[in-house]
């Protein structure tokens, strides 16, 4: 037990911070934990809780390894992770050997070797299926999105979707119930399509980059992402994902894995990954090459997914009409000026004063829009539509906000007195703090949220970048919650472990030794090299550690004796 925790000090010493960190973080070390050096950490990690607890996380490819280790058998080592530091180079500790034995005693299911045979080919049938499960949930993830975009999600302490969330995203159709509404956001966690801090989800850079993707390259994106955050007990040895039946027991020793289980097996099946058919146990073309590169790609789904169109047909109704699903880059641009009113491989939008005020007010102009529509439409532009775009463009920008950078204030422009005094006794704009100065007002909040203070109280406004042109205003966006400049959690403790631990491991073990005797007031046989250059040993009774000498009871001659540490050369229990 000493040599395992010394050899494990030295191990965990010998790791950068990063990787110190995930070891860490694995084994669910509180960062308050009082180690002071790399043999209290190496003492702790041995610990029987710390090590059954670590035991509950791994995967069942990994037990049965364990199982194999502790019973003096050869074992690949290949499904233990590193991060549990379990091992000591490619030994098992004593005290990590006996928990498992321990362990498998009262649970020897949980040890046996995870069937090794993957899911057969899906049937035609099956990856028709799942294509079409893949393409609508790769448009309501971009819903999902572009909501977010419009208003962040909020979360409550566990990480799901708040309540007042999920009731405006069901309400907006976005998603048919919670469930897959707590699917699409561990979708879009695990493919970086949002940032979340402080219990706020926003929309990341790569999530607007992904929204302007072809749908068969925002599915890879997704998919690449979801296949690298599926926890390792569902990837097999060739890199596949596991049948679906095998999803339930991957963690035989965590009892909170089922529900877990349960989620990862419909965000599979979700995004097309995984058959529909439990029982069938089947994997479309596009899983399968998983398996036989190593890589996801959507080479196999393209063919099953619908063509994406690039025109409309716009009606006197001021209705639009898809006949397919549009290219994603002009359905975005669409619905940025139009309300869509149904989704599905056809779908329809609908212009009104609302919609187009609001793409002026993200920035389009009405020749912008003029140009766009008469591009995309089969029929020309109504002239019913043609009134209501001038008439729109007329009245937008009544309202014009622009920043003074010079008094650091940003500016409201009205040209109407009414409209002014109007927006200065407005209550829903009280928080501006809007102040009357001649012909303008002025406020301390920032220009993009003055601008959409105004938008959402339905002001007709228009925000002035700083080349004195319109620009669209942005939602504020949190910072990333991985910032590279963020202190990670365990810096403090590291720092700490590396001050304590000596150059001279010998020493520093030494040390620790006498430490603990004289705690324990225990027994121990002391060799210490004399003056001859002889070793002699002696067997104290440890009783005080100070100024570089070691004080102990020698029973035999019944006397007290003092010995300098620096001639003592080895220490062991009695």
């Amino acid at each position: 037990m000493v040599s395992d925790e010394r050899a494990l000090a030295l191990q965990l010493a010998g790791l950068d911070d990063a990787r110190l960190g995930e070891v860490l973080t694995t084994r669910a070390v509180s960062a308050g934990v009082a180690w002071r050096d790399f043999f209290d950490a190496a003492e702790g990690l041995l610990e029987a809780g710390s090590v059954d607890r670590a035991l509950t996380r791994l995967p069942r490819a990994a037990l049965a390894e364990l199982a194999a280790l502790a019973d003096g058998e050869d074992a690949t080592l290949d499904a233990i992770p590193s991060s549990s530091q379990l091992l000591v180079g490619d030994a098992l500790p004593t005290a990590v050997a006996a928990r498992v034995r321990r362990t498998r005693e009262a649970r020897p299911a949980a040890f046996s070797a995870p069937e090794g045979a993957p899911p057969p080919p899906a049937t035609a049938a099956q990856e028709a299926s799942a294509a079409e499960r893949a393409f609508t949930s790769t448009g309501a993830l971009a819903d999902l999105l572009l909501a977010t975009e419009q208003s962040p999600l909020s979360s409550t302490a566990t990480g799901s979707i708040s309540a007042s969330d999920r009731r405006r995203l069901l309400e907006a159709g976005i998603v048919e119930d919670a469930e897959a509404l707590d699917d699409l956001a561990t979708i879009a966690r695990a493919a970086g399509l949002i940032d979340t801090a402080e219990r706020e989800a926003t929309v990341s850079d790569a999530g607007d980059r992904w929204l302007h993707l072809p749908t068969a390259e925002r599915w890879e994106h997704a998919a690449t992402g979801i296949v690298a955050a599926l926890p390792v007990g569902l990837r097999d040895r060739t890199g596949g994902i596991r049948a679906a039946a095998d999803h339930a027991g991957a963690y035989p020793l965590d009892e909170d894995w089922p529900p877990v289980a349960a989620q990862w097996g419909r965000v599979l099946r979700r995004w097309g990954l995984l058959v529909d058919d439990d029982d069938a146990a089947a994997e479309p073309a596009w899983t399968r090459a998983l398996r036989d590169s190593g890589a996801i790609t959507a080479d196999a789904l393209r063919g099953h997914l619908p063509t994406e169109i690039d025109k409309v047909y716009l009606q006197a109704d001021l209705s639009v009409i898809a006949p397919g699903p549009l290219l994603p880059d002009l359905e975005l641009r669409l619905r940025g000026i139009a309300a869509r009113e149904s989704r599905a491989q056809a779908s329809t939008y609908r212009f009104t004063a609302e919609s187009l005020d609001a793409g002026l007010t993200d920035g389009e102009t009405a020749e912008g829009i003029r140009a766009f529509l008469t591009g995309l439409s089969l029929t020309g532009i109504p002239q019913p539509l043609e009134y209501l775009l001038d008439s729109t463009a007329r009245r937008h920008g009544a309202v014009r906000v622009r920043t003074d950078d010079a008094r650091a204030l940003t500016v409201v422009e009205v040209d109407d007195d009414d409209r002014r005094e109007a927006l200065s006794v407005d209550q829903a704009l009280r928080p501006l703090g809007l102040v009357p100065e001649g012909k303008v007002l002025l406020t301390r909040a920032g220009r993009d949220a003055v601008s959409w203070a105004l938008s959402d109280a339905r002001y007709p406004v228009t925000m002035i970048g700083d080349d004195g042109r319109p620009t669209s205003p942005r939602r504020s966006r949190r910072p990333a919650p991985h910032d590279a400049a963020a202190p990670g959690r365990f810096d403090e403790l590291i720092a700490r472990l590396r001050a304590g631990h000596s150059t001279d491991s010998d020493e520093a073990w030494l040390q620790r030794e006498l430490e603990q005797a004289v705690r324990a007031r225990a027994a121990i046989r002391v060799s210490v090299r004399m003056p001859d250059g002889t070793d002699r040993e002696l067997t104290l009774e440890a009783s005080g550690l100070g100024g570089g000498r070691l004080r102990g009871l020698d029973r035999a001659a019944d006397v007290e004796r003092t010995l300098p540490l620096r001639s003592i050369v080895r220490v062991t229990p009695v």
